[in-house]
């Protein structure tokens, strides 16, 4: 279970952050950035973990209690658009240093002092960090920050492409969430591609192929 063990290393506020969705075929990819507020770190549920381990009924009432006050937080949302223009890794990367200037300018504001470091779930950070930050591998399941980030990013994407099933409801994204299920890969078979299908990524490049020949 994540613990505040790689937040209590350091003085200063630490912000956690994790991305969902860099895998799919279709939907956008979401980034939070978040501060949980050493004050209220008692109060904090048991059972925060790793986004994919907890069931989405849990999920949303987690991010709900999370995102309430004293946290703060800030959830990026990158559309495909910004996914095939720049990759997938670009275009996250993006999205993280955007969602940890947010959270800085929100503590700022909140008359609290800057973050000093943040934790970023993986094994990359970007280049252009905006301020001391740690990869950690599995990281949502070793900080608390991370998993709390996971949590609302998740809960964050699954709201975004349940609505998306609403406008497009033939390939499943309500359940499968724009990965490449079967379900889904019978979808584009039948009625092709959306707007908000990835261009850039291979197995959707294959189909646009085959359209082509």
């Amino acid at each position: 279970m994540p613990d505040l063990e790689h937040e209590q290393q350091f003085n200063g506020p630490v912000i956690g952050i994790d991305e969902a969705g860099r895998g799919p075929w279709a939907g956008p990819v979401t980034v939070t950035a978040i501060w949980l507020c050493p004050s209220a770190y008692d109060e904090l549920p048991a059972d925060i973990d790793d986004s994919k381990k907890i069931k989405p009924s849990r999920r949303t009432s987690l991010a709900v209690l999370m995102m309430a006050a004293p946290h703060l937080h800030h959830t990026i949302s990158i559309d495909v658009a910004q996914i095939d223009r720049h990759g997938i890794l670009k275009a996250t990367f993006a999205g993280m240093v955007a969602a940890a200037s947010a959270v800085t300018e929100k503590l700022e504001r909140a008359g609290l002092p800057a973050p000093v470091h943040a934790l970023v779930d993986g094994n990359l950070l970007p280049p252009d960090m905006p301020l001391p930050a740690t990869a950690l591998v599995r990281g949502d399941s070793r900080s608390l920050s991370i998993a709390a980030a996971s949590i609302i990013a998740k809960a964050a994407r699954d709201e975004i492409m349940q609505a998306l099933d609403t406008m497009h409801p033939c390939y499943g994204w309500a359940s499968n969430m724009g990965y490449g299920t079967k379900a889904h890969q019978a979808g584009i078979e039948q009625f092709g591609l959306t707007p908000h299908h990835r261009r850039s990524f291979k197995p959707i490049r294959r189909h646009l192929n085959a359209d082509a020949d």
